[in-house]
């Protein structure tokens, strides 16, 4: 009696699976490669590719008409254009995703291995947005990883485990500098924490974070896009040292805790990248409530061409620039730039 074939080792990849189903690599071959990527630290599709049991074009043609996913060549697309900020660099690296675009609460991301479920669940988990997998060559994928990780100067896992370098402008602001020095031995988990919570808001794109005390919570919320998202809920026990905290870094008194303060602080995140801060301090009935406004400039490197001006308009603002005398105004409310 003749025997049916058996199926493929349930413990394969969803992709490996399918690959061996179809009979373009066998069970021990795509064991073998598995195996290997787990040891080198990489994905089965970058394993499968350096081994050249088939090729990169291959794999993602084969993985689109598979799973029912759009095919795209990761090299016609404008780097420009893509949402730079809107997955942590970390995540990338880690499952090898990358964000092509967002329309409304939709996010379109481009991946070698649409079954990595895994890797679509956490873009999902930390934009809150349905994802659409667009399938893309691995090499290339990674190329535009590599772009994406050199065109960001500072990343969070570079600086994550690090101390920050804030540059104080003024000898009284570096004496008090020098004096804290001792204290924030102390307190060194609230500072890396106060760290973590302004290099998330810059990589995030934000606007403002906002430190909130309630009656029994203490909340930060960052605003992106004009809208506020609440990221952390501290314990209410820290609340007094993260205040005090920003106060020395904004150059605010730290006595001071019944009238309003103003303050700003500038951190040095590499020798071609700096970010000032505006702080203000108001006194509520639970606490001290603090709102950093976050002042990137490279967040505002666009040329006139990009401002959208008709070629008239273009024209008499170009005329004005150029005049000897008089002033430009541009006005708007704040946060529009």
């Amino acid at each position: 009696m003749a025997t049916l074939p058996s199926p493929p080792s349930t413990h394969l990849s969803g992709l490996a699976r399918s690959l061996v189903q179809r009979g373009l690599l066998t069970e021990k071959d795509a064991e073998d490669i598995q195996t290997q990527a787990r040891g080198a630290a990489t994905h089965f599709v970058s394993q499968l590719v350096l081994g050249k049991k088939l090729g990169a074009l291959e794999i993602a043609e084969f993985a689109a008409q598979t799973f029912g996913y759009p095919l795209l060549d990761i090299d016609a697309i404008d780097t420009g254009s893509l949402s730079m900020n809107t997955l942590d660099i970390k995540l990338m690296q880690r499952h090898r995703v990358i964000a092509l675009y967002q329309r409304g609460n939709r996010l379109t991301v481009a991946t070698s291995d649409p079954t990595n479920l895994q890797a679509l669940d956490a873009v999902k988990f930390q934009t809150s947005l349905a994802i659409d997998p667009i399938v893309v060559e691995d090499p290339k994928l990674d190329k535009l990883i590599h772009h994406v990780l050199e065109s960001n100067d500072t990343s969070l896992g570079d600086l994550g485990d690090e101390d920050i370098d804030l540059e104080f402008t003024d000898d009284e602001a570096l004496a008090e500098k020098n004096a804290e020095a001792s204290t924030e031995i102390d307190d060194a988990p609230v500072v890396k924490y106060i760290q973590k919570i302004l290099l998330d808001a810059i990589n995030a794109g934000s606007s403002d974070i906002h430190f909130e005390p309630y009656e029994k919570l203490y909340r930060i919320r960052y605003r992106t896009d004009g809208i506020l998202y609440e990221i952390a809920t501290p314990p209410l026990a820290i609340k007094e040292k993260i205040a005090s905290r920003i106060k020395v870094i904004s150059k605010m008194d730290i006595a001071e805790k019944r009238v309003p303060q103003d303050g700003r602080m500038k951190l040095v995140l590499s020798k071609n990248r700096a970010i000032d801060f505006r702080v203000s301090s108001l006194p509520t009935l639970f606490g001290e409530k603090i709102v950093m406004r976050i002042l990137d400039p490279s967040s505002a490197t666009l040329g006139i061409d990009a401002l959208g001006y008709d070629p008239d308009q273009k024209e008499y603002l170009l005329h004005a620039i150029h005049r000897p005398y008089g002033m430009v105004l541009v006005t708007g409310p704040t946060g529009s730039g």
